[in-house]
């Protein structure tokens, strides 16, 4: 069987083509600048790699010519050898706990949680209706990245502000990324052969997110209301006390939202550094002496090894820690700085082990009680797993 998984943006759509039989990638591809000028397409099969500059008004347009490349291309015969479309969808809200069937229902409430996610359900919802008309005789998902996060305790999740915010406007920890978070525990436990493991995942990229995971289950994540929340990210704040908003609105003659895309576009790694918000750039800096390269990851580091040390006293101990996404995945230095600073809780990595990017690899010293891997992330074949089980 054949699955495609879906990620639409405001101007973009990525996807995955799999066959199911044995989980190998067909196709991916991106349509970028969808509804600018200028657009094109990148498409990758058997080891090619095709762009076309061609336009594309909007997300329906970016579908047909998606749908017509992967049949003249010969990726597949017809559109019948599609039998699954799985979307990611940034917010569920706290009424999904799972992935579901795309549904009229379904539909309406990711619009009516958008604006708990303005810049991205909006978004979905172009690349479910674009792709609803071009395929209507195929089932279709959407996989929530709040939805792993939905076994969060009402402790956890439950902000100290007044209770009437939480029932009127529903503001809450929702959390984010939990699709990769899904994909790594299952990942980790099948590689361990247990199912009941108390781990930490580190998904560390462009935006990064930590998450304490017992017997499969979410407990705790750094994200909260929004993704802006947790840890220190590439152009994001992570934790910062809210009075600077007021404060710097009245400094700067800037007002709230000003102020709030700074602390998502302009901050982080970028704002410390002064220079980039990609660690392989700040790393570079560090090495040519540029001490603001060096305090931002520094603190980089910190606010991750805050997290890991909170969550390792959550869970009462842990069996493993893993590191996924981007950095998480080929940041040689940053896992070692994280490690070292871990020590004393008895997680020791080994120096040559942890010289490896992008692979399935145990990092932690022989014989440690603590395992400490590196587990690629992939959400897009995450997705076409649960499209796979849900139309079956």
């Amino acid at each position: 069987m054949k699955i495609m998984s879906v990620n639409a943006g405001s101007s973009s759509l990525k996807f995955s083509l799999f066959e199911m039989q044995d989980e190998s990638l067909i196709a991916s591809g991106y349509f970028e600048r969808v509804g600018i000028e200028g657009s094109f397409y990148t498409i990758k099969y058997n080891g090619e790699k095709i762009r076309e500059e061609i336009e594309m008004p909007n997300h329906t347009v970016a579908v047909e010519i998606l749908l017509d490349r992967l049949i003249s291309l010969g990726i597949i015969e017809s559109l019948e050898d599609i039998d699954g479309v799985g979307h990611r969808i940034v917010h569920g809200g706290d009424k999904y706990s799972q992935s579901v069937l795309v549904t009229d229902k379904v539909i309406e409430d990711i619009r009516a949680v958008s604006d708990l996610a303005p810049l991205h359900n909006p978004a979905h919802l172009l690349g479910i209706e674009a792709v609803r008309k071009a395929l209507p005789n195929v089932a279709m998902t959407v996989v929530f990245d709040t939805a792993f996060h939905q076994t969060l305790e009402k402790t956890q999740y439950i902000y100290p502000v007044p209770y009437e915010w939480y029932t009127k406007y529903a503001v809450r920890k929702y959390g984010f990324h939990g699709t990769s978070h899904r994909y790594v525990a299952k990942t980790i436990s099948e590689v361990l052969g247990k199912d009941d493991l108390k781990v930490i995942v580190c998904h560390l990229g462009s935006g990064a997110s930590v998450s304490a995971i017992k017997n499969g289950k979410c407990i705790d994540t750094s994200m909260g209301f929004t993704p802006l929340t947790g840890v220190m990210m590439g152009t994001r704040t992570g934790d910062v006390d809210p009075s600077i908003i007021p404060y710097i609105m009245e400094k700067e003659g800037l007002n709230a939202a000003e102020v709030l895309n700074i602390f998502n576009k302009k901050s982080g790694l970028l704002g410390l550094s002064g220079i980039s918000g990609d660690c392989r750039d700040i790393e570079e800096g560090i090495k040519q002496g540029n001490e603001r390269c060096k305090l931002a990851m520094d603190k980089f580091v910190q606010t991750i090894v805050n997290y890991i040390a909170e969550y390792y006293v959550e869970l009462g101990g842990i069996d493993c820690l893993c590191f996924t996404a981007g950095i998480g995945e080929n940041g040689i230095d940053v896992r070692e700085a994280i490690c070292q600073k871990l020590e004393c809780l008895g997680i020791h990595i080994d120096i040559s082990k942890n010289k490896v990017r992008g692979e399935l690899t145990e990092i932690s010293k022989d014989g440690e009680k603590i395992k400490v891997y590196v587990v690629p992330t992939n959400e897009e074949l995450m997705i076409a797993r649960d499209t796979l089980a849900l139309i079956r």
